[in-house]
Order: C-alpha cells, then sequence, then structure tokens
C-alpha cells in the first residue's frame, strides 16, 4: 500500500515543473505550427482553384511551381508538428514516470532520463523542420518578388 503525505505529494509537484514549463512551451509552438499550416492550405486551395478553372488556358507554371512549394511546406510542418506532439507525449511520460517513482519508490531515474531526452531530441527535430519550412517560403517569396519584377519591366516596354 503506498502512504503518501501530504508533505510528499508538494514535492513530487515541486519536481514535475520544470518539464511543465517546457510543455507548455510545446503547446505554443505547436499552435504556431498548425497555424502556419491551416495558411497554408488555404493558399493552396486557392491556387487549386485557379488551376483548375483554367481548363482551357495553357498552365500557369508560376502558379503550378508555388503549388508545389506549398505541398513541400506543408510536408515540411507536418513533420515539425509530429515531432513536437511527440516531444509533448515524452515529456508528458516524465512528468508521470516523476511522480510515480517518488511516489512508489520505484527508481525510474534510468526511464526517466530517457524519456527527457527523447523529447529534447524530438523539439530539436521539430525546430530543425520549421527551419526548413521558413526557408522554403523565403525562397517561394524571393523567387515571387522576382517574377513581380520582371512583370513590371515587361509592361513598361
Amino acid at each position: 500500500m503506498i502512504n503518501l503525505q501530504l508533505g510528499d505529494v508538494s514535492h513530487i509537484i515541486q519536481l514535475s515543473i520544470a518539464p511543465v514549463f517546457l510543455l507548455t512551451g510545446v503547446g505554443t509552438k505547436l499552435s504556431v505550427l498548425t497555424s502556419r499550416l491551416a495558411r497554408i492550405i488555404d493558399r493552396s486551395r486557392v491556387l487549386e482553384d485557379l488551376l483548375h478553372g483554367q481548363i482551357d488556358a495553357p498552365p500557369n507554371p508560376a502558379l503550378e511551381e508555388e503549388l508545389h512549394e506549398l505541398y513541400e511546406r506543408s510536408h515540411l510542418i507536418n513533420r515539425a508538428i509530429t515531432l513536437s506532439t511527440s516531444c509533448g507525449l515524452l515529456i508528458c511520460l516524465v512528468i508521470a514516470a516523476l511522480f510515480t517513482g517518488d511516489a512508489t519508490g520505484l527508481n525510474l531515474d534510468k526511464l526517466i532520463a530517457a524519456l527527457f531526452v527523447g523529447g529534447v531530441l524530438s523539439l530539436i527535430g521539430s525546430f530543425i523542420y520549421f527551419m526548413r519550412e521558413i526557408v522554403v517560403a523565403t525562397k517561394t517569396l524571393t523567387r515571387q518578388r522576382k517574377l513581380g519584377r520582371r512583370k513590371i519591366k515587361s509592361q513598361q516596354n
């Protein structure tokens, strides 16, 4: 039978506070990532409607290239979301293992360390995919700006 005192429970909760702060940051990051994904999906729907609405018109390579870049960005964001969610899950398991180990007296130190390292590695991977998505988005913006300049110059001539 587990015999916990109020002081023991408060000590366990104190141990769990640091991972909870990390979990809060991961939740905020997930919010940013899902917002970016929603914007990518909205833009890709607009481009698909434009491309499918031009049945008799010649294909528009600029729209097709942008749509391809949006698909690439969505895959990168999906990977970042998956890794962030994995990080959140692992941190929740860290909190549960901290509480369980301290409450029951089980030696879960190695498990807790492995879960925490796994969570941090997932977070690092998520940031890497997020950074790659930003690079692709910036490349798209640069390409569109150059294309816009060419159109302005051709209209002036």
